[in-house]
């Protein structure tokens, strides 16, 4: 079974969000909403958006970040009978035009886990851009391989049976540090990944909540921590990759 849906999760981008759920509504593909404690204006968006057919929304009385976000929205897309879920940022970043691309390929590799490596244009900050150097590099340590192409990229087509097992019996990271940190677990439960490039642009309503000291040192803990839990793995993940 192939049943995809977008999730979507949303703190403040009330200006962006509707060009985002419109551009994959005519795709024809269902949106779940994820309001992470927006404000009142961004919330009356998302009250308005979900009243369409096809648009359903989950609301946080706490704000819990973008990993919390998605996590609800790859659990509530789940209870809703998806089987697959494309992880879409609110703010219009991610090129829309490449859905029917990643989706193909999702349908085609149903237990694949289909990821976007960015083809950035000159809009990425800096800071941010060299900063994602380093995290591959501890990817790939962590990961015990190189097969991972982009570990910040959150255009990405979930299999929702294997991911969501992840989130039931692993505690991630809630906020930035949570779009490598499921791929390295992934990667450690031999989960087959297939990477697409996709063109992202910094971002439609000029609104980043990507706090630059703050977002990057908790990405440093979230490596050693997977430093360690590998360490301890490690025979483990060597015998799954064998058997395989």
């Amino acid at each position: 079974m192939h049943k995809p849906c977008a999730v979507i999760p949303v703190y403040n981008h009330e200006h962006a969000l509707p060009r985002v759920v419109a551009a994959l509504r005519e795709s024809g593909l269902p949106c779940v909403l994820v309001d992470d404690a927006s404000n009142p204006a961004c919330a009356a968006v998302m009250d308005r958006l979900a009243e369409q057919a096809g648009t359903f929304l989950v609301r946080l009385a706490v704000n819990q970040g973008k990993g919390g976000a998605v996590m609800a929205g790859l659990r509530e897309a789940q209870r809703l009978g998806f089987s697959h879920a494309l992880q879409v940022d609110a703010d219009g970043q991610h090129d829309l035009t490449d859905v029917a691309r990643f989706l193909e390929a999702s349908q085609a590799e149903p237990q694949t886990l289909v990821c976007g490596y960015p083809q950035y244009d000159s809009s990425v900050p800096k800071s941010r851009l060299y900063a994602r150097y380093l995290t591959h590099v501890w990817v790939w340590i962590n990961s015990l391989s190189l097969s991972i192409r982009d570990g910040m990229c959150g255009f990405r087509v979930y299999p929702l049976a294997s991911s969501v097992a992840l989130l039931d019996s692993a505690r991630l990271g809630r906020r930035m540090d949570f779009d490598p940190e499921i791929l390295v677990r992934l990667a450690w439960r031999n989960q087959p990944m297939r990477w697409l490039p996709t063109r992202v642009h910094y971002p439609l309503d000029g609104l980043s909540h990507f706090r630059l000291w703050h977002d990057n040192a908790l990405i440093s803990k979230m490596h050693a921590k997977l430093f360690f839990a590998m360490l301890i793995r490690l025979p483990l993940i060597l015998w799954r990759r064998w058997q395989s």
